[in-house]
């Protein structure tokens, strides 16, 4: 049976906007994939809160994307597809980071998948680049996180990304026009956003597998 690699950040790992915990897994995007996905794929999550593309983050170690990327692929290979949603934490103001460069730290993690040697029989996976969901308006606690005055760079990222998937081959979604931030902290999708969010990744999944096996 095919396997689907979900890595991300904390909106993959599942935080929920009102309590601050954790999804249970059928709330969760990658749960509800599993779920839509149930008898034709497995599902893995890998999302971490403060995930960045191949930022080190001064305040937590270990959220670097990139650095983790290769070790997690070859711990679950053979993988067919690796779905990418990185980008929310890189406009953080501590990175100071345009949308271009965000869109070259995601890129280069499509690239680090497409070179792994990861897939089946040791060839490539599969990816789908996933643009971040939007930011809703600023709140008490993204601004503490460093969201602030970050929405315009957050509204060209779709655009870049769109882009940097087309230039390596790589399947693309935006999550912006399907989902926000929850309007309580402006950062993290709620029940309803994990669920439509989850739904469109297997659409698209679905749709990466058949033209795989064809």
């Amino acid at each position: 049976m095919p396997t689907i690699l979900c890595y991300g950040d904390s909106n993959t790992h599942g935080a929920d906007p009102v309590t601050g915990a954790r999804f249970g897994r059928d709330i969760r995007w990658p749960g509800v994939l599993a779920r839509e996905l149930a008898g034709i794929a497995d599902v893995i999550e890998e999302g971490l809160n403060g995930r960045t593309t191949v930022w080190d983050d001064p305040f937590t170690e270990g959220r670097n994307g990139r650095t983790y990327l290769l070790p997690c692929l070859r711990t679950h290979k053979p993988l067919d597809v690796v779905v990418i949603m990185l980008g929310s934490n890189d406009l953080k103001h501590v990175f100071n980071r345009s949308a271009h460069e965000i869109a070259s730290g995601a890129q280069s993690l499509v690239d680090v998948v497409l070179e792994s040697g990861t897939g089946p029989d040791g060839g490539q996976p599969q990816v789908l680049l996933v643009a971040p969901p939007a930011l809703s308006a600023t709140t008490d606690r993204s601004e503490f996180w460093g969201f602030h005055e970050r929405q315009a760079v957050a509204r060209d990222l779709p655009r870049l990304y769109r882009t940097a998937a087309a230039q390596r081959g790589a399947a693309f979604l935006d999550a912006s026009i399907l989902v926000a931030g929850d309007p309580l902290d402006g950062i993290h999708l709620n029940a309803e956003g994990h669920g439509i969010l989850g739904r469109a990744v297997a659409q698209a999944v679905r749709g990466m597998l058949t033209l795989a096996q064809g």
